[in-house]
């Protein structure tokens, strides 16, 4: 008997890891969020959840299909999953994968409008809208196609940050973020290799130098004519070893793009912080559009170094090249401001 009841006891715990084992293999609960290189899988209309989890494993998306299936059916999804195109993950989890085939897939070509200017994450958010699957974030870090460090970034660079150039751009069924980030820096390329870098140049100034420079007149600028002389502005700053000033550097550290600045966000510790540090900040705040690149490749001929918001028109700015001359027109923006109860400014 006592045997027997070990045998038994053997039996047990063999049969409860069994069921462990099998729990763990179908839910995966230490299953991580894949990190492997997208694949576009076309799901056959009429496809069984059988049939569909064969092709997964296929393509390397999940690493077993009878236990997909299982998964699939224990999650009450089996006879809701969209055939066509869809975009996964190698070594994706069944979780994941399933909450892909959930997903209506594209069917047409989707067009994505990413504005001048813009922050890698500030366009996160409009490629999300757009509908195009994955993490722009993630797939804007880096890539083969481009190499920051040719154009000057000596290791300044964190990311692609002032490369991902915006413009409007074409994804066929099936795409996905690395495939938009991939045309964005054609594009740049592209572009860059037309801009007239010889007066930057001449500043000791290099492509990655001049990137930085047409992201932060991308901001300050609301009137294309301005884009020159806000350059020069800049520019001049530099030579006379002024800061900046350009809170949008300092919105960049933080990532805030819309809530008014606080006392202690403008003395936020960083080298975005264009305040508190002279000289260029240590890269782009945005991806500026071929304009503002080539107002910054050469600014406007003129020895401006100061300005502020002119009073009743729509971001138009007042130059001065002495502190005299700007304070008075600072007073007459606060005398504004003040009367205004508010921005004194006048837009649609």
């Amino acid at each position: 008997p006592g045997r027997r009841r070990l045998i038994l006891a053997a039996a047990g715990a063999v049969a409860a890891l069994l069921v462990i084992w099998l729990l763990v293999s179908v839910f995966q609960p230490f299953a991580g969020e894949s990190e492997g290189q997208t694949v576009a899988v076309k799901i056959p209309a009429g496809a069984g959840v059988a049939e569909i989890g064969e092709l997964l494993a296929e393509e390397g998306v999940i690493s077993n299909a009878t236990f997909f299936e299982v998964r699939a059916r224990l999650s009450g999804k089996a006879d809701e999953l969209y055939f066509g195109n869809h975009v996964f993950r190698e070594g994706m989890s069944y979780s994941a994968a399933l909450d892909e085939l959930s997903r209506k897939p594209q069917k047409e070509v989707v067009t994505v409008a990413i504005p001048e200017g813009l922050s890698r994450s500030e366009a996160a958010e409009v490629v999300e809208s757009a509908g195009i699957p994955g993490d722009y974030m993630k797939a804007s870090v880096k890539s083969k196609l481009l190499n920051p460090n040719r154009y000057g970034a000596q290791g300044r660079a964190e990311n692609l940050e002032g490369f991902l150039f915006p413009a409007t751009y074409e994804l066929g069924p099936g795409s996905d973020v690395n495939d938009l980030v991939a045309q964005q820096l054609e594009a740049f390329k592209d572009n860059i290799a037309g801009v007239d870098l010889r007066f930057a140049k001449s500043k000791n100034l290099n492509v990655y130098d001049v990137l930085t420079i047409a992201s932060m007149v991308e901001r300050e600028v609301s009137i294309p004519k301005e884009r020159e002389i806000v350059s020069a502005v800049i520019y001049n700053r530099l030579n006379r070893g002024e800061p900046l000033f350009i809170d949008a550097t300092t919105r960049f550290a933080l990532d805030n793009w819309t809530e008014p600045l606080t006392e202690s966000d403008l003395a936020v510790d960083s080298p975005y912080n264009t305040r508190t540090n002279a000289g260029l900040p240590p890269g782009p705040i945005g991806s500026p559009g071929l304009a503002s690149i080539e107002a910054a490749a050469e600014p406007a001929d003129t020895d401006v170094w100061l300005y502020v918001v002119k009073p009743g028109t729509c971001g138009e700015h007042d130059f001065s090249n002495n502190l005299d001359d700007h304070n008075a027109k600072v007073a007459r923006y606060q005398e504004a401001q003040e009367a205004a109860g508010g921005s004194p400014t006048e837009c649609p």
